[in-house]
């Protein structure tokens, strides 16, 4: 107290960790892009025994059992999301809710980071995974256009689904994205058969590309995924395919990077996954 570092813990005792999920998921998840998704994450862990503590009650050991018990339920990448959204509500409110307790995230070791994806489709994959998307009977035509598109251009599925006319300029073979992941706009060059693809979809040039959603594309391109008997492939891992074609074509980094939109060469490397027989014929 002689010192002047002595903060009082009352209000912060008066509250549990679930009522701070609560107020972050209310007014801070709504202001960034991805905040429906972050929103579904934090009413997951409200759910969980980790919500009733009483904010200084949060210890390390408290967080620890959390990762502990989430581990039995899910891989190590979805708990160290889980652990990073858990110290960024507790940070944003020592910094702008006034609380003074410590972060017991810092505390508390991570799992150990899954190895990234290196899945990639080949081309006799490709050929069934687009003939079990081919729109027969109620199956819908767009989902087989988003993964024509996304093979070819590297796209993300939220970038895919959010592409409107406007911003599509099929004689100088671009499309622009005005927001991406990482906060730039970026223009993304079109193959002759993504504009092909473009050019065949029915309907006026206006409003969105792809009239389907989110859940919808999901939903169609796993059933083709198993209809296909392809293994173990994501519609993410399209991402990596498109990317490690286009860099055959590109072996430009900073091109390269331009089309993917990655901001680093460490995070292209995530998505680059070139045959190490093709490298070998280069060295000749």
């Amino acid at each position: 107290m002689e010192r002047g570092t002595h903060h009082s813990n009352i209000g912060v005792n008066a509250q549990t960790f679930r009522e701070l999920l609560q107020r972050y998921a209310c007014q801070v998840s709504p202001t960034k892009r991805g905040g429906r998704d972050e929103v579904i994450r934090i009413r997951a862990i409200e759910r969980t025994r980790l919500g009733g503590y009483a904010m200084t009650n949060l210890t390390p050991i408290a967080v620890a059992q959390f990762r502990d018990e989430r581990l039995k339920q899910v891989q190590a990448g979805a708990v160290i999301r889980d652990l990073a959204l858990i110290s960024s509500v507790i940070n944003h409110a020592r910094k702008e809710w006034g609380l003074t307790v410590e972060n017991p995230c810092e505390l508390v070791r991570k799992p150990a980071a899954p190895p990234g994806r290196t899945r990639v489709l080949s081309v006799v994959e490709e050929a069934r995974l687009l003939s079990a998307l081919a729109p027969i009977g109620r199956r819908s035509p767009w989902a087989l256009a988003a993964t024509q598109l996304a093979l070819e251009t590297a796209m993300r599925r939220g970038e895919l689904l959010s592409l409107e006319w406007r911003h599509v300029n099929l004689e100088q073979r671009t499309a622009l994205l005005p927001v991406t992941k990482n906060g730039q706009s970026r223009r993304v060059p079109l193959s002759t058969r993504a504009i092909a693809v473009l050019a065949s979809l029915e309907g006026p040039k206006v409003g969105k590309v792809l009239h389907i959603s989110a859940a919808t594309l999901h939903q169609a391109f796993y059933r083709a995924v198993r209809r296909a008997d392809l293994q173990d492939l994501r519609f993410h891992d399209l991402r990596h395919t498109a990317a490690t074609r286009i860099a055959a074509k590109l072996p430009n980094v900073i091109e390269l990077a331009a089309v993917t939109g990655h901001r680093t060469v460490q995070m292209l490397k995530r998505y680059y996954h070139p045959d190490a027989s093709a490298l070998a014929q280069k060295l000749d």
